[in-house]
């Protein structure tokens, strides 16, 4: 490799990492900092790194897609100054020796710089027609990776024998009994590594989230409840829910609330209805969820005949098509006048009751849903219900 090609190639792969190092940095503010302000290229709706980093394409096996930029560049660097690194001694032993199985690293850079040209057109792709967003420095990484597959070219190959020679290096360097092994060690702990991460999504919470909403978002029998009261009456701990009918998110949290209660002891959840509609509440900036307003008070009005968690669970399990849909489904709870319900669900006392609770929840400063408040700490939105749950327990809630 010339002097020029070799500074060239430098260049590229030391800018990549430096560019892949800060997209680290965004990933993390972004998915676990949660006091992190938004990072430099998170300009608009469209052109927003953040919000890439957060959506579930931002990773690949678990693995943030930042970090495997890093490495990537790493092994362009490596391949940059194989012939070197390999004549490296310490007292007459060659440090790295074994990367004399590497023997035309050129051809490896402009494979891998090809490779990862195509997957970030791929990327590219997602961003633009999926996501919706597009992250600068991504597509900054993207084109540095084509200059990269171009730089590296060898003059005497042509793409195919750039992919063929790479591949029969490969295939030599296997015949070799001592790099055949460690090529399994290292295969073996990649694919570990790889498992734990898309296993556990500890490093991708945008991933981990997205499952909970996919599991929580369904009806689950086990969690069914009666009555006014869910958990136990006299508990210390009090938790307060606040959610909208119509809210996807809120169904998941008041899920998440229903499996909790089956799980831990010493804990009550009080819900309270915040409809995201101006019918009721005219602080709204427009209107979001008509119809809200109506099925909170019916749930109020069935809590007058002991059936509110009755009827909280079938506003959240029926799609609301209307006040007779409703009426209609009532009557599927056991024990519950549906005449009376109606009557009720339309006097003045539930109306004031329903206005006092979106006033209160104002006064709190929650203005959107899902909310939950344990002791004085609100949280608006939803969490991982792991998370939900240690928190409970910190709290003061109890292990069944």
């Amino acid at each position: 490799m010339n002097t020029a090609k070799r500074i060239a190639l430098t260049l590229l792969a030391l800018i990549g990492l430096v560019t892949s190092i800060k997209l680290s940095f965004i990933y993390w503010d972004a998915n676990f900092n949660p006091y992190a302000l938004s990072s430099f290229c998170s300009i608009n709706e469209l052109i927003d790194c953040d919000g890439v980093a957060k959506t579930s394409h931002s990773q690949f096996f678990g693995i943030p897609l930042a970090l495997w930029g890093i490495f990537l560049y790493f092994i362009f660097l490596v391949f940059t100054f194989v012939d070197k690194l390999q004549n490296i001694q310490i007292k007459g032993f060659k440090l790295f020796g074994f990367l004399e199985v590497f023997k035309n690293p050129e051809s490896y850079i402009c494979a891998l710089g090809v490779i990862a040209f195509f997957i970030s057109m791929l990327l590219a792709g997602l961003s633009i027609f999926e996501i919706k967003k597009i992250c600068i420095l991504c597509f900054f990484t993207y084109l540095l990776n084509l200059l990269i597959g171009i730089v590296g070219k060898p003059k005497d190959e042509n793409i195919i024998q750039v992919f063929v020679t790479s591949f029969k290096d490969f295939i030599s360097a296997l015949k070799i009994k001592k790099y055949a092994i460690t090529f399994i060690i290292l295969a073996a702990a990649a694919i570990g590594v790889l498992a734990y991460t898309t296993i556990s999504d500890v490093l991708a919470p945008q991933v981990k989230m997205q499952k909970e909403l996919e599991y929580y978002s369904k009806p689950d029998k086990r969690y069914e409840t009666t009555g006014n009261t869910l958990g136990e009456h006299n508990a210390k701990l009090i938790v307060h829910e606040y959610t909208d009918y119509q809210c996807p998110f809120c169904f998941v949290l008041n899920t998440m609330m229903l499996r909790a209660v089956n799980e831990l002891k010493n804990l009550k959840i009080v819900h309270h209805n915040l409809p995201l509609d101006i019918e009721c509440n005219p602080a709204l900036p427009g209107q979001m969820h008509a119809g809200s307003c109506l099925m909170a008070k019916y749930a109020i009005a069935a809590g007058y005949q002991g059936k509110y968690w009755d009827m909280n669970a079938l506003l959240f399990d029926k799609e609301f098509q209307g006040e007779k849909s409703i009426l209609e489904n009532a009557k599927a709870i056991k024990g519950l006048n549906v005449e009376k319900l109606e009557q009720d669900a339309h006097s003045e006392k539930v109306l004031k009751e329903l206005q006092k609770e979106i006033e209160e929840a104002n006064n709190l400063g929650i203005e959107g849903v899902p909310a939950i408040r344990i002791n004085i700490e609100t949280k608006i939105g939803i969490m991982p219900y792991e998370e939900l749950k240690e928190k409970l327990i910190k709290a003061g809630a109890v292990e069944r």
